[in-house]
């Protein structure tokens, strides 16, 4: 019986590929998961009462309201954008570090640009803790508005 070569060199080749496979899988697995890339998405406010003081749903998304800055603050996390009343950024990289979620983003207002860590957690889906990395007991709590 005679061997086929190129059979043998794909034979040969399937460890090689599933053991690539299984490492980019559980090298990808904790920073590419659709459910943390969703859990930030929406409209975020200090105050949960005051969400329809601070946003707006329109044909383009949720927006702010016009005079939102006199209720409270807030923020929308819209994939890889996260966007306030006077600052727009735009998320570099995402790492999960046990409950605490870190985003480096490139951030510009109307006067600088600057990179700035995001660190956050969730402490159940409607609420958002930013808390700062070196700095005990320093925290801002957002509640999700739902529109």
């Amino acid at each position: 019986m005679t061997r086929n070569p190129s059979r043998s060199r794909l034979v040969g080749m399937l460890p090689t590929a599933a053991l690539a496979a299984c490492a980019v899988a559980l090298l990808a697995g904790p920073l590419a998961t659709p459910a943390a890339a969703a859990d930030l998405s929406g409209a975020w406010a200090t105050d949960g009462s005051a969400c329809d003081k601070l946003f707006e749903k329109t044909g383009k998304g949720i927006v702010f309201r016009t005079d939102s800055e006199v209720f409270g603050g807030g923020v929308i996390i819209d994939g890889t954008k996260i966007r306030g009343k006077a600052i727009a950024c735009s998320i570099k990289a995402r790492r999960v570090a046990g409950p605490v979620t870190h985003l480096l983003a490139s951030c510009a207002s109307d006067i600088m640009t600057s990179n700035v860590q995001f660190s956050v957690e969730l402490p159940d889906p409607d609420t958002m803790v930013r808390v700062f990395p070196g700095m005990e007991g320093m925290e801002l709590t957002y509640k999700r508005c739902r529109m």
